[in-house]
């Protein structure tokens, strides 16, 4: 399977990352284990999570999602053959959130015990924190870096004005760079990526691990009206600003694509997504192995320079 570089750094990863936000929520803990055998198994190496996951569950405080890869980690072995990306910055607690320097000190060291690993290949600032300076971030960062603890950083939900910022703090103080950016990217959300953003990534060589690929789900097809909002009560308040005319053009050409793919409307999803030039792995979840194996797949869909265009337009604000 081709494999595609971070940024400019050495981690090469295939080009679909499993978010790892289900595990110990909608996939618990027996699947969730099965899903990462499954993924890995079939060529795979990006597991995308965050230290806050899954935290909006009652009864949950957070780090269930990092604990089950690091049961998982610890069970199957071949640490080197997977790239782990974890997240800090949202609120873990009332003292525990944000990007200043003893917070990023204190959060890697309780990710890497749920991970039960020695080293973070990717680790990622999961918001923009407009209280502290890149500088004092970024020198943390380098910190872990020189430590060992990090391998590489990257940046979530920034705007393009934080980033441009880090990237030149970096540059002019020889600290780690982001190498990737993780937006809110999919047919059906692009404004938030494509603009001054992906104009930076692309001159300065950050690769694009977006999340929500399929739209809450939304790409799958599976939701054409508000009749279909009850199969999933997690997802309909997201899915049901997505039923309009802009929607419905959209599932009509990944209808006609995936017919001639003989491919599914996920596929086809995803498939353009990996097309696009930024793009180093889109982020998308399983809850259980048909709906892994059907994304899995996405990966064998090769979608001609036409195919891109209907789909840019079906898709366009």
């Amino acid at each position: 399977m081709e494999k595609r570089a971070l940024g400019k750094s050495d981690i090469k990863v295939a080009p679909l990352a499993f978010g790892g936000n289900v595990f110990g929520w909608s996939a618990d803990k027996d699947v969730s284990l099965k899903l990462l055998d499954q993924f890995v198994d079939a060529g795979f190496n990006l597991i995308d999570t965050a230290d806050v996951y899954s935290i909006w569950v009652p009864g949950h405080t957070g780090g269930e999602s990092e604990t089950i890869i690091g049961e998982w980690l610890s069970k199957r072995g071949g640490r080197d053959k997977v790239v782990i990306a974890t997240k800090l910055g949202i609120p873990m607690g009332p003292d525990k959130k944000g990007l200043g320097k003893n917070y990023v000190a204190t959060a890697v060291e309780d990710s890497l015990k749920r991970l039960k690993t020695d080293y973070i290949d990717l680790y990622q600032s999961h918001r923009d924190d407009p209280d502290t300076p890149v500088e004092e971030t970024l020198e943390a960062y380098g910190k872990l870096v020189k430590a060992g603890k990090v391998r590489e950083i990257g940046a979530s939900n920034f705007e393009a004005p934080r980033l441009k910022a880090s990237l030149e703090a970096s540059a002019k103080h020889g600290y780690p760079r982001y190498q990737t950016i993780q937006p809110n990217y999919s047919l059906m959300e692009r404004g938030s990526y494509e603009g001054d953003l992906e104009k930076l990534c692309r001159a300065e060589n950050v690769s694009c691990i977006g999340y929500y690929s399929l739209a809450s789900g939304f790409l799958s097809g599976k939701y054409r009206s508000e009749a279909d909002l009850g199969k999933s009560a997690a997802r309909s308040t997201r899915v049901k600003g997505y039923l309009n005319d802009k929607g419905m053009k959209v599932l009509g050409a990944l209808d006609d694509i995936a017919a001639a793919h003989k491919a599914s409307p996920a596929q086809v999803s995803l498939a353009w997504l990996m097309a696009k030039p930024t793009v180093a792995a889109p982020i998308a979840s399983a809850t259980s192995p048909a709906q892994l194996s059907e994304i899995m797949k996405a990966t064998d869909v090769k979608l001609s320079a036409q195919d891109v265009a209907r789909l840019d337009a079906a898709s366009a604000a």
